[in-house]
């Protein structure tokens, strides 16, 4: 009895130390919280032609770029095109390609692509791409594109009908482009490597920091300004790799980040995180409706031989309506799901409640930093 007695508290005490202890499986990682600066992606852009469409590439009168380009490419081929020739293409689309240069490509290596129409084609399904160069922002080519464009959409259309399914204009090719130009960059000689945060916060930038030198005795890592911190790393190139791998799957508890409301504008959206807090308010909210309809009459004169004549006149009507605009009790709430239940119960559109947030912000009730795209 005794010894089911000291398993039983054995057993409890382990199980409260497992709840004492932090969850590390929902900490985030430093990875996904910085970047290593100077580690990034380039832009690439450049201007093809895609041939092989089934009658709906470029018309060449609305878009002459289309017949210049193929000109100049049949040039370079050896074939000259008379001047003055009204070529009427409809199997040709002039396009810009578009591609991200990952950090640390080397000659030979494939990247993807995206391909978008530039004229007025009516859809690239089914072309090919000719050899494209990319450039990047100092003008120098850094890639070759070439290959089938994939298109994801479809479209039919007869009898003055249409049916598209998606779009038809842009698509992409896998591996589209062969890297032709390595980016220079001299990581393996830095002294100093930082990170960047993704967000600028003072506090996360010192955790970060002291949880690379909890692990890394000597001041491996020292917090620079909010959205820096500086690294130690070793001198030797296999070394540093090695010192950053392990930094970047450091865990971290990330403290409580700042309550914000996020509003957008143009599509009437709004979204909160969960530390948005409300304070105890009243809210009188209430709908202003005007409607102007315009009716066309028809005014004959009373007399068939009077000399008078039919005309439209217009009739316009104007109405307003006012409902609502009692007062509603917001009470106090820390928690997200009351506070979205509060702010259910106004029952107002997402337009209204943006007014309504703005409103709260100002009567200092709403414990949130209010962000309007």
């Amino acid at each position: 009895m005794k010894k089911h007695s000291i398993l039983f508290f054995l057993s409890i005490l382990l199980y409260g130390m497992m709840l004492s202890v932090p969850k590390l499986a929902n900490a985030e990682r430093i990875r996904d919280l910085t970047s290593v600066q100077g580690v990034r992606a380039n832009s690439l852009m450049g201007y093809g032609l895609v041939v092989g469409l089934d009658g709906t590439g470029d018309q060449t009168m609305q878009a002459p770029f289309t017949g210049q380009s193929l000109s100049n490419m049949l040039s370079q081929l050896g074939i000259t095109v008379p001047p003055g020739t009204n070529m009427q293409l409809k199997n040709i689309a002039a396009v810009m390609v578009t591609a991200e240069l990952p950090p640390f490509a080397r000659s030979g290596d494939k990247i993807d692509i995206v391909v978008s129409s530039l004229g007025n084609a009516k859809s690239l399904r089914g072309g090919t791409l000719l050899m494209t160069p990319l450039k990047a922002a100092d003008n120098q080519i850094y890639a070759m594109a070439q290959g089938n464009v994939l298109i994801s959409g479809a479209g039919a259309q007869a009898g003055g009908s249409r049916v598209q399914v998606n779009q038809l204009n842009g698509g992409r090719i896998s591996d589209g482009a062969t890297v032709e130009r390595e980016v220079p960059n001299d990581f393996a000689n830095q002294s100093v490597v930082r990170l960047q945060l993704n967000e600028s916060d003072f506090s996360l930038a010192q955790q970060i920091s002291d949880a690379i030198n909890s692990r890394y005795s000597g001041g491996a890592a020292i917090p620079e300004d909010a959205r820096t911190v500086r690294l130690f790393a070793p001198a030797d190139g296999p070394s540093r790799v090695r010192f950053l791998a392990n930094i970047q799957d450091i865990p971290l508890r990330v403290n409580v980040q700042d309550a914000k409301v996020i509003v957008n504008s143009r599509t009437g959206s709004v979204v909160m995180n969960r530390h948005v807090s409300l304070d105890a308010c009243a809210v009188a909210h209430g709908s202003l409706t005007v409607e102007v309809s315009q009716n066309a009459m028809v005014s004959q004169p009373d007399t068939p031989f009077g000399g008078g004549e039919t005309v439209v006149v217009p009739q316009t009507d104007i109405s307003v309506r006012d409902r609502g605009g009692s007062l509603q009790n917001v009470r106090s709430s820390t928690d997200l799901n009351n506070v979205v239940r509060a702010l259910n119960n106004l029952g107002a559109t997402p337009n209204e409640l943006m007014s309504i947030l703005q409103a709260m912000k100002n009567a200092g009730c709403l414990r949130a930093k209010l962000e309007v795209d």
